[in-house]
């Protein structure tokens, strides 16, 4: 159901979405945390997503991993956990909605088969290229305007040519669903209003808005923070072995006093219990003060 409107406007919405592939890491830290802030300090509601729809990558148990761990850092969620994989009767009727409308499309084409293309060129728009072949379905982003734009809450006006980001995938060849079209269903469903995460998924915002258009949904406020970075300059993330979150009080404590100090945020000590160091956070909230980035991290 789409946000509940006061008197003022919509109630603010945030939401943490983790894939529960491994541990949270700092760099998850500085999102959870940040999108945490931005909705509590609005009177807002938080809401936490495990976003588990491709279980080969989700290893048993990492979810509760994860609960423990934003629990340690004192950042606490409303209402029940929405798991993905519990939600294949949504994501198939916002498939049909599209297919219907013209707008998605089955694929029988492979990656190999375009690999000399900078984007999927489109072959199947018109109708599948080898028939019999099991298919993905892709977004058609050749139906209407060929920029989509919105304003990033740190970062601006943004304009994305939907041409130079091609046909995305809705659903994979092997059924399972894709990133995309679960979380637009899912921002919609839970009424989503404000989207705080990091940089590295800007370009994923393009598809998002053209998604939640097509289907006449809102579209959330967007807020991209700067990326965190180990001392080799590289992306903090599970794929480069970024250190887990710890669960244990005195660690969790400076971890958080360094993030809330990155993301240019009141900071007391890294000895201040964790709730004076939110409260302290959330009484002097500035989204505008985030930096440029990067944000450099010397943990691991």
């Amino acid at each position: 159901m789409p946000a509940v409107m006061t008197p003022t406007g919509p109630a603010v919405v945030g939401r943490f979405a983790p894939t529960p592939s491994g541990p949270l890491h700092f760099g998850s830290l500085l999102a959870a945390l940040a999108s945490w802030l931005d909705a509590r300090a609005r009177d807002g509601r938080w809401l936490l997503r495990i976003e588990d729809i491709d279980p080969p990558r989700c290893p048993a148990g990492t979810d509760a991993t994860i609960i423990a761990q934003l629990a340690t850092f004192g950042l606490e969620h409303d209402g029940e956990i929405r798991y993905q994989s519990r939600c294949e009767g949504r994501y198939r009727d916002t498939l049909t909605r599209l297919a219907d409308a013209g707008l998605a499309y089955p694929c029988s084409c492979s990656r190999r088969q375009w690999r000399d293309y900078r984007v999927y060129p489109g072959w199947c728009r018109s109708g599948v290229s080898e028939p019999g072949r099991d298919c993905a379905w892709r977004l058609r982003t050749d139906c209407g305007d060929d920029i989509v734009s919105w304003h990033d809450r740190r970062l601006g006006l943004q304009h994305w040519s939907l041409a130079t980001l091609g046909d995305v995938i809705l659903r994979r060849r092997d059924g399972l669903w894709a990133y995309q079209l679960a979380v637009v269903a899912d921002d919609f469903e839970q009424g989503i209003t404000d989207v705080v995460r990091g940089a590295d998924l800007l370009d994923n915002t393009a598809w998002q808005i053209l998604l939640q258009r097509s289907l006449g949904w809102p579209t959330p406020h967007y807020l991209h923070l700067p990326l965190a970075v180990a001392d080799n300059g590289q992306k903090l993330s599970k794929q480069n072995l970024a250190t887990a979150l710890p669960t244990d009080d005195t660690a969790a404590r400076a971890l958080l006093f360094e993030a809330l100090t990155l993301l240019a945020q009141p900071a007391l000590s890294a000895a201040t219990p964790i709730r004076e160091q939110l409260d302290a956070a959330l009484a002097g909230w500035r989204p505008d003060a985030l930096p440029a980035g990067p944000l450099s991290h010397h943990g691991g």
